[in-house]
């Protein structure tokens, strides 16, 4: 009996060990990759100069890639030349490492544009020249590498790869964008191929996907050249195609998830673009276009979905919307503020204009409302990093420089 009993437990801490899951410590836009950033007790207003400046660094190189945040560790990576590099900090800004890692995008609007995504002890990154990387977060160390361009028989887009990859479980999933190999799910830990996906067959679109959860079905959704695509998680079998277009075909927007419906946004130049909103049916597999509102206008600013509102800005334009989740309909909220990026927490809006500027908003349906604004001060070229919220701090990268501010009450 005492035996049995010893087996037993043994049983149970061996399950319980096999079936531990993966952590991931920082993912882009956010733990579910919708600009919502669950942290509490922040700043309500800031001061005329704007939130404290705890540390910064100028040095990084180009780039538009936001910061991953694991292990009391910040990584952020850039371009100082042609080759990209991999930064470590602590959280007091000391650097304690930087890893040289391959050629990088330095033809337009240079450096990297993937995220690190920081996973218990790896970090993992896109170069724009379509090579996939996977860091030890505490060395440096690279564990593996896939050119997912040559692999999986794709070409690199007009602007490079920018997707930041997406982790499921053990799978890392990213779009080659490749006739016959369009989107593809990686072992994280080894870089070998689990399963390959001909979608549509579509060049990559800039667009990171997501993982949406919807009855019983697992979807891995994103954008490519003139889609909305989704299949299925697990297998990479193609579920369904909307047309989605723009003029460049650049997509930068993840798909944003609400109550069965999913909601594109792209700018939009021909028909059939703007802001796009998917009903998916109850097994997920089939989707019927709910609206679509060709006026909104938004590249890669990114939308907030809030108690039945979508907001967001226009792309290139100080005008500032929200739109009405059910129908599209749009209303102008402002344009005293420059349009950019837009991120969520503790029940207020950290809107980043592409002219500089920071905002802390309290916006709704009507309402358009700043509590304190300041002129990002370092950096270089555009304004198009979408800032991060961890621990009471606020993470904003500008080209070479990063700067890290408190927003804890």
């Amino acid at each position: 009996m005492t035996r049995t009993f010893s087996f037993f437990i043994l049983s149970i801490i061996v399950t319980v060990v096999g079936c531990k899951q993966q952590t991931v410590k920082s993912d882009w836009r956010g733990p579910a990759r919708d600009g919502v950033y669950a942290e509490t007790e922040l700043l309500k207003y800031w001061p005329d100069s704007g939130p404290e400046l705890i540390w910064s660094y100028e040095g990084l190189g180009a780039g538009h890639s936001s910061v991953g945040i694991g292990n009391n560790r910040v990584y952020i990576n850039g371009m100082p030349d042609t080759l990209g590099v991999l930064y470590s900090f602590d959280l007091d800004g000391n650097l304690l490492w930087e890893k040289v890692y391959g050629e990088e995008w330095h033809k337009d609007y240079t450096g990297p544009r993937s995220t690190p995504i920081v996973v218990d002890e790896l970090v993992y990154i896109e170069s724009g020249m379509g090579a996939v990387y996977c860091f030890n977060a505490f060395s440096g160390e690279v564990v593996w590498e896939v050119d997912l361009l040559e692999k999986f028989e794709a070409k690199n887009i007009q602007w490079g790869m920018a997707e930041s990859l997406l982790i499921d479980g053990e799978r890392l999933i990213c779009t080659p964008g490749g006739e016959d190999y369009n989107i593809v799910a990686l072992n994280r830990h080894s870089g070998e191929t689990i399963w390959t996906s001909k979608g549509y067959g579509e060049p990559a679109a800039y667009c990171s996907p997501v993982l949406i959860v919807h009855n019983n079905t697992r979807l891995i959704v994103t954008m490519t050249d003139s889609s909305a695509v989704g299949i299925d998680a697990d297998t990479g079998e193609f579920y369904w195609r909307k047309e989605q277009r723009q003029g460049n075909n650049i997509h930068a927007n993840s798909p944003v998830y609400s109550e069965g419906v999913i909601y594109f946004s792209s700018s939009s130049a021909k028909a059939n673009g703007g802001l796009l909103a998917l009903k998916l049916s109850e097994d997920g597999k089939q989707v019927e276009q709910l609206w679509r509102n060709e006026s909104f206008k938004n590249l890669m600013g990114g939308i907030i979905i809030l108690d039945g509102v979508i907001y967001g800005s226009q792309y290139r334009r100080a005008e500032w919307n929200s739109i009405n989740k059910l129908d599209g309909e749009i209303k102008l909220l402002t344009k005293d503020f420059g349009g950019g990026v837009i991120i969520y927490a503790d029940g207020l809006f950290y809107c980043y204009s592409e002219k500089g500027e920071i905002a802390l908003v309290q916006m709704n349906e009507e309402n358009f409302v700043i509590k304190g604004k300041f002129k990002v001060p370092l950096g270089t070229d555009q304004h198009w990093s979408h800032p991060v919220i961890k621990d009471g701090r606020l993470y904003v990268r500008h080209g070479n420089a990063l700067m890290v501010y408190n927003i804890s009450a």
